[in-house]
């Protein structure tokens, strides 16, 4: 059996070292002492979602009027008058994500406006917990805007892209 006094000298010797965990066993009594770890997954996660902020309003400039104004309101505003017109289809965000227009970062975007499209055609890459994720036309048209930046993050429901449905 550990005395008191033995199991708190054991806690003060773990913590001035690098031992992470420590296992006794002596005579049928068995101690554990475990230090409390770091969480990783604050620090994986914090890392890509300030660099998306950080990298979307430079990105925004090829792909909206606004060009300087911030990435995430120039799509809504540039979505919203154009959502009631009978002939643009809207192709929206299937998951919450990072939007990417091209397949790699020195390839040409898959699509951009003016393009043709058909119903199986690649429009872009949505990436979602490190998983990249092929979003195709599903209509058959003429791309008439690319609502939103490379590497812009966006939410569910959120319009990518208007195509002018043949």
């Amino acid at each position: 059996m550990f005395k008191l006094s033995e199991i708190k000298e054991l806690v003060k010797l773990i913590d001035q070292t690098s031992v992470q965990e420590l296992e006794i066993e002596n005579e049928g009594a068995r101690l554990h002492i475990r230090k409390p770890g770091k969480t990783e997954v604050v620090n994986v996660q914090a890392a890509p979602i300030t660099h998306t902020y950080s990298a979307a309003p430079a990105a925004t400039q090829p792909y909206t009027a606004a060009g300087q104004s911030e990435a995430q309101p120039a799509a809504a505003e540039s979505a919203a008058p154009k959502a009631p017109a009978p002939d643009l289809h809207q192709i929206v965000s299937p998951m919450v994500g990072t939007f990417y227009s091209a397949p790699s970062p020195e390839a040409a975007a898959f699509v951009k406006a003016g393009d043709r499209v058909t119903e199986k055609s690649v429009v872009c890459i949505l990436e979602a917990m490190k998983l990249m994720n092929e979003l195709e036309a599903e209509v058959k048209g003429e791309i008439v805007e690319v609502l939103v930046a490379n590497g812009q993050l966006v939410e569910y429901g959120q319009p990518l892209f208007l195509v002018k449905a043949d």
